[in-house]
């Protein structure tokens, strides 16, 4: 398989040193490579998406990848692609996110596959033993100010300013490569185009520390920055961010973020985010243009991804999700994925108690006067559980409750309230 073809027809190069010498490198060698990842928060989100793909795409080609965790670097914070300081954050919250950002990169990648199977590293191990005087003699030396001013990096801080913690993130980054090669002869560093000045300054370091060496192989690979077709940011929702972690975005709430993937950006995600081949998205791609109502592309999409990232009992759940709110046939879900589905939906705490629907509809604050309830049933715009009510002296029963629990009340076509008796 040739990895860097494949890459190059789904449009994941932005830039590559040495392009004819990495692919023979590719082509004669199980090479290890090495992606980074900073513990900023407890979980990924979907912008880790790509790269952590990209260090399974390579394994899939027979390559050995190394996740590399900051532990050590999550400590200072990485200046590209922001135009202010990260807050830093203390020893005790970096190393617990450290640990949940492994076990989401163990979902992805495989960590028992023989000669190449994927690794698990955290930079916190060489970085937190480093003297500053020794580091600024035998690595610091190598690092010319003007080099590190001229690296976009760094370039586009200088206005707004940048902190000395954060102008030595480049060094410490290179000397995580330098490090990697050492220890696992690796030899490839894969990145998002913001950090091509770091990937090239840790070659560059690992050639000055190695002149005595007849030849030192090392090669960086970034993938393009992720732009949606309406312009808005990449990932985000109006809630927020789109996290890997289900209880922070549950595994509906992310098959329906890739459902509703703009028809302009669906192919191109495909390529980057699914193993499908390229043969099968052209597929996709004409179904798309004879068929745009069915959105085949994006019902695929989303059911790759949320198999891929959560598991196929959890894409089976969103779909029934799915399935239930769009036929309104609420009462086969169970109480876990009436949690999911309706999440973000104004929730009323209740007492276990006979209550007819009148007063039910006011002490939710569903209608605003019993009055304005008896209209709201008559009119047949009150629905238990999916089921109109029309009848004024309805008192809600036992079975009106999902799991002992949940009751989903919809007034009119689109406000849903659920009730919550627990």
């Amino acid at each position: 398989m040739d990895i860097i073809q494949d890459l190059k027809s789904r449009g994941l190069i932005q830039q590559m040193t040495d392009d004819e010498g990495l692919k023979k490198h590719l082509a004669d060698n199980i090479v290890t490579l090495y992606c980074g990842f900073d513990p900023t928060a407890d979980s990924l989100h979907i912008g880790h998406l790509v790269p952590a793909l990209m260090l399974k795409r390579f394994q899939k080609a027979g390559h050995r990848p190394i996740a590399l965790i900051g532990g050590g670097t999550g400590m200072i914070g990485d200046p590209s692609g922001r135009t202010s300081e990260r807050q830093l954050n203390d020893e005790k919250t970096v190393n617990y996110f450290t640990e949940q950002i492994k076990k989401q990169l163990a979902k992805i990648l495989d960590f028992d596959q023989g000669d190449n199977s994927a690794v698990a590293r955290d930079n916190g191990e060489w970085l937190g033993q480093l003297k500053i005087i020794d580091f600024l003699r035998d690595t610091g030396k190598h690092f010319g100010v003007n080099y590190m001013l001229a690296k976009d990096s760094v370039q586009s801080r200088l206005e707004q300013g940048i902190s000395f913690t954060e102008f030595t993130y480049m060094i410490l980054q290179s000397y995580d490569f330098m490090k990697l090669f050492e220890k696992e002869h690796c030899t490839l560093q894969i990145g998002g185009s913001d950090q091509w000045g770091n990937i090239t300054a840790g070659m560059e370091l690992i050639r000055r520390t190695r002149e005595e060496e007849e030849e030192v192989k090392v090669f960086g690979l970034t993938v393009p920055l992720i732009t949606k077709a309406d312009g808005t940011k990449f990932g985000k929702t109006a809630g927020g961010a789109v996290w890997l972690d289900p209880e922070k975005t549950t595994p509906y709430e992310f098959y329906q973020f890739w459902i509703n993937t703009d028809d302009r950006d669906v192919i191109k995600f495909l390529k980057y985010f699914t193993f499908l081949s390229i043969e099968e998205i052209d597929q996709l791609a004409t179904e798309l243009e004879e068929a745009p109502e069915k959105r085949i592309p994006h019902v695929r999409l989303a059911e790759e991804l949320t198999k891929l990232v959560h598991s196929e009992e959890a894409l089976a759940q969103a779909q029934r999700i799915t399935n239930a709110l769009f036929s309104g046939d609420i009462k086969q879900l169970n109480g876990e994925e009436i949690k999911q589905g309706f999440k973000d939906v104004p929730t009323v705490r209740l007492k276990k108690e006979a209550k007819s629907l009148v007063d039910l509809l006011v002490e939710a604050k569903i209608s605003s006067s019993k009055r304005q309830a008896r209209e709201d049933i008559q009119n047949g715009a009150i629905y238990i559980n999916g089921e109109r009510k029309q009848d004024l002296h309805y008192q809600l029963a036992d079975d009106d409750q999902i799991d002992d629990q949940f009751t989903i009340i919809r007034r009119g076509k689109k406000k849903y309230f659920l009730l919550d008796f627990s």
